[in-house]
């Protein structure tokens, strides 16, 4: 889970108005922020003197610091946190955008497998750094269909199609050569036996087919290893991340070391860092902020993840996001990220009717 920052007890509005400006003008600028740049562009109806005194009053509360010699400050993750938390609201995504980013997933809406990319895509584009998006995973798979295609005399393919979105593809072997058209008759079999099986489900059917029946014997067969992969695919961690906009984030001054890039990316990779990510966040029920060692990774103390859960804890749980610099534009990346969760809740929804 994300560590609470210190607290350094409520702020007056002033100082937060001031806050506020320094961290919104480093976002923008990627800059140190002088006192003279906000005595230039803010009207906070106060003395240049006063604006120092509460700038370093801000430092004192480690919600600012210089960097080093430049006679400006950057937030802190204590300060950037405040900012999250404290002073400003999500700001919810254009009506026209809502609309577009809508119509972009009815063109894929039978199409579960391309919701993901089109999450990481939508997530990139709108706020300018990178959009992760894992698929939704259920605790146990359910079988939607299965095709199988004769790919020689004794060896088939097996293409299981699951209910929450994903595809496995395996190959089998017969015990005697199979023309296709009986291969797709026993897959309409096993279709009429197996639709919405779980692999426990599968079992005790498979369990009940009569012995006298000729086509038990390859129903059976082919049925175990449909049983197999509904287990393997249980047993696995979150098999895939789709990521996009990883351009957006190699521009920002903070990564022209493309190393640090590279080893946040390396932690992403790791599936069980990943599913503990969506054990926090599906368990929070909103939208939750990670600001650089908040992170439980170390590799990821260089960034801020905003994260929302989409699904159900009772079917299948993925998790959508944006990742970026902690120099993030925070407001706008968590309405973001609370829309398309959103819409992908209704995919869900939508694929689970």
């Amino acid at each position: 889970m994300a560590r609470r920052a210190r607290s350094s007890g409520p702020l007056d509005l002033r100082s937060q108005a001031i806050l506020r400006a320094v961290i919104e003008e480093y976002v923008t600028t990627a800059q140190p922020v002088a006192s003279q740049a906000l005595v230039e562009r803010y009207r906070f109806g106060v003395s240049s003197a006063t604006l120092r005194a509460v700038l370093a009053e801000l430092e004192d509360a480690g919600l600012l610091m210089h960097p080093h010699t430049s006679a400006g400050r950057v937030p802190t993750e204590h300060g950037y946190r405040y900012y999250v938390e404290s002073i400003v609201d999500s700001v919810p995504l254009p009506a026209v955008e809502q609309l577009m980013i809508r119509h972009q997933f009815g063109q894929v809406e039978y199409a579960s497998e391309h919701w993901f990319r089109l999450a990481a895509t939508t997530l990139a584009s709108v706020t300018q750094a990178a959009g992760i998006a894992t698929p939704a995973k259920a605790a146990s798979a359910h079988l939607r269909r299965l095709d199988l295609v004769s790919i020689a005399d004794r060896l088939a393919s097996l293409i299981l199609v699951l209910r929450e979105g994903a595809l496995k593809q395996v190959v089998c072997t017969l015990d005697a050569p199979t023309e296709q058209e009986e291969l797709t008759a026993v897959a309409a079999h096993l279709n009429a036996l197996l639709d919405g099986s779980t692999a426990v489900d599968a079992e005790a059917t498979l369990a009940g087919l009569p012995d006298d029946d000729p086509a038990t014997p390859i129903a059976r067969r082919l049925g175990e290893r449909v049983v197999r992969a509904l287990h393997e695919f249980d047993a696995a961690a979150i098999e895939e991340l789709f990521s996009d906009g990883l351009l957006n984030v190699m521009a920002a001054p903070e990564f022209a070391q493309s190393e640090k890039l590279r080893r946040v990316f390396a932690a992403l990779e790791d599936r069980a860092y990943l599913a503990r990510l969506i054990a926090a966040v599906a368990g929070s029920g909103t939208v939750r902020v990670y600001i650089g060692s908040e992170n439980p990774a170390e590799e990821m103390a260089d960034v801020s993840l905003v994260l929302a859960s989409y699904g159900d804890p009772g079917r299948a749980v993925g998790v959508i996001g944006v990742l970026g610099p902690t120099r993030m534009a925070y407001p706008q990346a968590i309405g973001t990220v609370r829309f398309v969760s959103g819409l992908m809740n209704e995919l869900i929804d939508h694929l689970y009717a």
